[in-house]
């Protein structure tokens, strides 16, 4: 299955996933006006079960193209940065 994937010009490692190139009309108006001015083309793919995405299940990417036409990824969750403790520093 091919693919074709956008990112954000406003939100940082937000992605979306369509199935023909320049194509948004399945994308939500909402959706699509969340992800910038224009969102900008990074990349096509083809996608197959048996690959592997970085950061996404392939098969729940392959199903949300088929069913509805596109597939969202959203950014990595941040970590609470006030928790973050520097390991030691090792003094001989």
């Amino acid at each position: 299955m091919n693919t074709y994937i956008y990112k954000s010009s406003r939100k940082d490692e937000l992605y979306l996933y369509i199935e023909k190139k320049d194509d948004f009309s399945k994308v939500p108006q909402e959706l699509f006006s969340s992800m910038g001015k224009e969102p900008i083309f990074v990349m096509q793919l083809c996608l197959s079960p048996k690959k592997a995405l970085a950061r996404e299940n392939i098969i729940k990417v392959m199903e949300n193209i088929e069913r509805q036409g596109y597939h969202v990824q959203m950014p990595p969750p941040i970590h609470n940065l006030t928790s973050f403790k520097e390991p030691a520093k090792y003094v001989s």
